[in-house]
């Protein structure tokens, strides 16, 4: 399985499977699991391109109308279960960027009791959530074409009904990928607060 782990200088505090935006694996993400991995956590990122890297929007487009839906599930299943092993059963968290993110909000749908903390950037879903025992954490850019403040309102509303704590923030003069320092649509100040979020989101919900 093509994958990329970070670990830390020490026992881990808790494990964190990061998705990939519709990017691929690039250089973004795996700096940004080494960041995590600074932070005291093992780190785990799925490769759903399998190698493949995207550097324009059609690019892009063209490695994610290759993912089909049964063969991504089990990569990401398969990558979960690797992280449970790493993380030696410690608490288990979801990052994920935009298509990330909306794969990762399925995986916490398939497995509600599994994670203790997932956050999104840029992605919402419908979301079937009953009940679950994860903590949310959402960024959103305040110009999004991809996404609709109906969306995200409705997965807000849902995911605070299966008892989940639901934390979004929305960044003002932002654009989708704002966080990702490769990307022209990249904003310092607001991806600077969405890291300290995140971070301090971790420390809480990831606690033993």
């Amino acid at each position: 399985m093509s994958a990329f782990l970070a670990k830390p200088k020490t026992d881990p505090r808790g494990g964190i499977l990061v998705l990939h935006a519709w990017w691929g694996l690039n250089d973004f993400c795996k700096d940004f699991c080494i960041r995590l991995a600074n932070e005291g956590y093992v780190v785990l990122a799925s490769d759903l391109y399998d190698g493949a890297i995207a550097k324009t929007i059609p690019e892009a487009e063209k490695l994610r109308a290759k993912l089909k839906p049964e063969p991504t599930s089990k990569l990401i299943l398969k990558s979960l279960k690797q992280l449970q092993t790493e993380a030696n059963k410690k608490p288990i968290g979801m990052i994920g960027f935009s298509l990330g993110a909306y794969w990762g909000l399925w995986l916490v749908d398939e497995k509600p009791k599994t994670f203790a903390a997932a956050v999104s950037f840029y992605a919402t879903r419908g979301m079937k959530c009953v009940k679950t025992s994860s903590a949310f954490l959402g960024h959103f850019a305040e110009t999004d074409p991809y996404v609709s403040e109906s969306g995200r309102k409705k997965m807000e509303k849902t995911l605070t009904a299966a008892g989940g704590n639901v934390s979004f923030y929305s960044y003002t003069n932002t654009h989708h990928w704002f966080f990702e320092n490769d990307r022209p649509e990249f904003n310092a100040q607001a991806a600077e607060l969405a890291w300290k979020r995140t971070t301090d989101f971790l420390k809480t919900n990831l606690a033993e």
